[in-house]
């Protein structure tokens, strides 16, 4: 029993974190299905406004407003894997009857609205069960040292996800047809299901219990009642008040320029759409390498020691993007003089080093205040994120419109948007400065007995 217990110390290994990585994949290739290849099928083949999908892509992130309550069943329940699982088949469901929906929208536009509005609810909903569940897991199996690293290697893994469904479906996709595209979206969707179901099967028991769950009896302990009770409890606490404030703002500075950058760079710098498709895949390789570099220097792998707190990365990295959007500002006003491959690479380092830390920032807290509800907390962070993307690309492109409007230079009135980022950013990295650190922890090993006590790291109070 001692022997057993000394194991689920270690937390999740690499493997087991790379399992929860193709969960993650799973869960970005249905959802590149629905947010890329759908959107290009409904403005290219069917000739629809593009205003549609992007409602549509904008209403899946409205539904996961509802990440909390997912979060708060899997911490009622005690087991993470009912909700992955679950969350994936709802998911899969969705992807399928958005491409079902779409299909039939040239011989029937009202049939097809309302199952392809039905197919992009349903992706809000898996996602919210789906990923809430799976960061929850995470958060829980990993320990400190890990930690930066599991976060790198599961987006990557989830960004591996987007790029090979969106390859291989476009790829299958020609010559188009609704037959053509139903069997694509099929084989995606249900190698997506089947996929998770392998690799998620006895997983969780691998970490030992849950903090929520007493062997003895399999009563759930501290847990409230209600939802609202719930979520009313952990936003009572300082620190997950003060890094939902943090998620919201940093995520809607970072996704505000998605939807404006290659814009910029085709009417200011003259690119064409292939070279800025290709400007878009170094904002990416940047983003990368910034995951990488957190994920070494926060390991200790490779240096020996840990270089920087995760504190320090998610403010450093804040302030980096501040400066790199302010670099921009002075490139629409400079022109084509301005280096702006090297300017846009340095963004998405700066944009990849602060995400991940505040990622692995996010798996720390999750676990820390009077009780163990890391899925709450994991849920609530969750719909913060969402409802910042889902505005920053209405924000950015309706800024950029507006400045254009006002003002005679189009790289000014991108600059001006863009310092607006940098604004956001410097707020970020404020609300940053106040995400507390854990308590010294030794380099190979979680705190005895994490799984089955109650281990904060170090409540407000005990900091003060």
């Amino acid at each position: 029993m001692q022997a057993s217990r000394h194991a689920s110390n270690k937390g999740f290994g690499w493997l087991d974190i790379a399992r929860l990585g193709l969960v993650q994949a799973c869960i970005g290739a249905v959802v590149v299905l629905a947010t890329s290849t759908l959107n290009r099928v409904m403005v290219v083949e069917l000739g629809l406004a593009a205003v549609l999908p992007g409602a549509l892509v904008a209403m899946h992130y409205v539904v996961q407003l509802l990440r909390p309550r997912m979060g708060f069943g899997a911490d009622q329940t005690g087991r993470c894997t009912p909700w992955i699982v679950g969350g994936m088949a709802i998911l899969a469901s969705g992807g399928w009857l958005a491409s079902l929906g779409t299909s039939i929208m040239g011989d029937s536009p009202s049939m097809g609205l309302a199952v392809v509005t039905l197919g992009f609810a349903l992706i809000g909903v898996g996602v919210s069960a789906c990923g809430t569940s799976v960061l929850t897991l995470l958060a829980k199996r990993t320990n400190e040292r890990r930690r930066a690293g599991a976060a790198t290697l599961v987006w990557m893994m989830m960004i591996a996800g987007f790029a090979i469904t969106a390859g291989v479906a476009g790829a299958l996709l020609d010559p188009f047809s609704p037959e053509r595209l139903l069997a694509v979206a099929g084989g995606v969707t249900l190698g997506a299901f089947i996929l998770t179901a392998v690799v998620i099967f006895g997983l969780e028991s691998r970490g030992g219990p849950l903090p929520a769950v007493t062997q003895e009896a399999g009563v759930y302990l501290d847990q409230p009642s209600r939802f609202r009770e719930a979520l009313r409890s952990v936003l009572s606490e300082p620190s997950t008040r003060q890094f939902t404030w943090f998620v919201g703002i940093s995520m809607l500075a970072f996704s505000t320029q998605d939807l404006i950058l290659e814009p910029f760079a085709g009417i200011v710098f003259g690119y064409t759409p292939g070279e800025s498709t290709q400007l878009s895949g170094t904002q990416h390789a940047g983003v990368l390498a910034g995951m990488i570099l957190v994920a070494l220097a926060g390991s200790g792998y490779v240096f020996g020691r840990r270089l920087g707190s995760l504190r320090f990365w998610t403010v450093s990295g804040c302030i980096a993007s501040a400066v790199a959007l302010c670099g921009l500002s002075i490139g629409g006003q400079v022109g084509m003089g301005w280096p702006l491959a090297l300017n846009v690479f340095l963004l998405g380092l700066a944009n990849g080093a602060f995400s991940i830390a505040a990622i692995a920032s996010m798996m720390r807290l999750a676990g820390e205040g009077q009780a163990k509800r890391e899925g709450t907390r994991m849920g609530l962070w969750g719909a913060a994120q969402a409802l910042a993307f889902g505005l920053g690309g209405l924000l950015g492109t309706s800024l950029s419109d507006i400045a254009r409007f006002f003002m005679d230079s189009p790289g000014a009135a991108y600059g001006l948007v863009f310092a607006f980022e940098a604004l956001l950013f410097l707020v970020a990295a404020q609300l940053g400065r106040g995400i507390a650190e854990p308590q010294a922890i030794a380099a190979n090993e979680l705190p005895h007995d994490a799984q089955c006590q109650d281990l904060s790291l170090a409540s407000p109070s005990q900091r003060a």
